[in-house]
């Protein structure tokens, strides 16, 4: 396919399943103890961390797991969104008696990333679920990616979801207990054009999750990755209104399109999303392993 070829709008302005990617800085902390109302929730006494916990799908994810009694680490970079996540997460923890805090952290540096665990371990404990979320996406045709882009899409997609991993993963094993979700995406699956650093990349955080599956089967820790199609999140909205600016569509086409490869004809819900992390990080779910679970409305299979 020739490279001036003008892409679609779906392949041009955005990769399904991203999710602005958080991360740099020291530690920085904020929310409340845990109580005791959280007993007999199935996640009861477990700490999360889920990075890119701020917004979108991290965000869901962080407020379906604090419904099944998990005590929840938002990390990222934002500190600003991440104090507001917060404390609109106090509405949902406080009556359970749960608790929410966040740690500011560069998840493309490890030793921000392993500072910024530390930081989340001394205040709720060993990291039992790891929520790797937090990504990028940035489109470009073959020809025009640069080495600059094309690392940048390796760091925050998949060398960040490495640093995150290591950091939790000998304190899951040392407790015989642990689940790690990557959210990944359909272009971890299939290819899209016009994102192929991106593409690489999440086909990368796939293969790492098999991978890691079977050297863990054994040690109570299971490893999976959640594949949203094109997901209703703020870079979905910022997507569109980059389409309706560059192609001169309306909002509506620009929309339809984006929705276009779902068989479904809509986009993904977050919390759809977050419905899938969340049951892969139950007790019941310890069969699932090295599993790539497609939240696409059919667009994969």
């Amino acid at each position: 396919m020739s490279e001036t070829k003008k892409p679609s709008a779906r392949d041009a302005y955005l990769a399904p399943g991203s999710a602005s990617a958080r991360g740099a800085g020291a530690a920085a902390g904020a929310g409340h103890g845990a109580g005791t109302g959280t007993a007999g929730l199935p996640l009861s006494g477990k700490h999360a961390l889920v990075t890119g916990g701020a917004r979108g799908i991290g965000a869901a994810c962080a407020r379906a797991l604090l419904l099944r009694g998990a005590r929840v680490t938002l990390a990222g970079r934002d500190a600003q969104a991440l104090v507001a996540a917060v404390e609109s997460m106090n509405a949902i923890a406080a009556p359970l008696g749960g608790a929410v805090a966040m740690q500011v952290l560069d998840l493309t540096d490890e030793a921000s990333v392993r500072s910024g665990f530390a930081g989340a371990v001394e205040r709720f404990g060993r990291i039992d679920i790891l929520v790797n979320n937090a990504g990028q996406a940035v489109p470009a045709p073959f020809g025009k990616t640069d080495a600059a882009l094309w690392q940048r899409m390796l760091d925050v997609n998949l060398t960040g979801t490495f640093h995150c991993t290591q950091a939790a993963l000998p304190g899951m094993i040392e407790a015989g207990w642990g689940r790690i979700v990557n959210v990944a995406s359909t272009a971890g699956l299939v290819g899209y054009r016009y994102v192929s650093a991106y593409v690489a990349a999440k086909h990368g955080v796939v293969g790492l999750t098999r991978a890691l599956a079977l050297e863990v089967a054994t040690k109570g820790v299971t490893v999976n990755a959640v594949c949203p199609g094109y997901t209703e999140t703020d870079i979905v909205r910022e997507a569109v209104a980059n389409i309706v600016a560059k192609t001169g569509r309306s909002e509506d086409e620009a929309r339809a399109e984006l929705a276009a490869a779902n068989p479904q004809k809509r986009l993904v819900q977050s919390e759809e999303v977050a419905s899938a992390v969340a049951w892969l990080c139950l007790p019941e779910a310890g069969a699932m392993n090295g599993q790539s679970v497609a939240v696409a409305g059919g667009e994969v299979m």
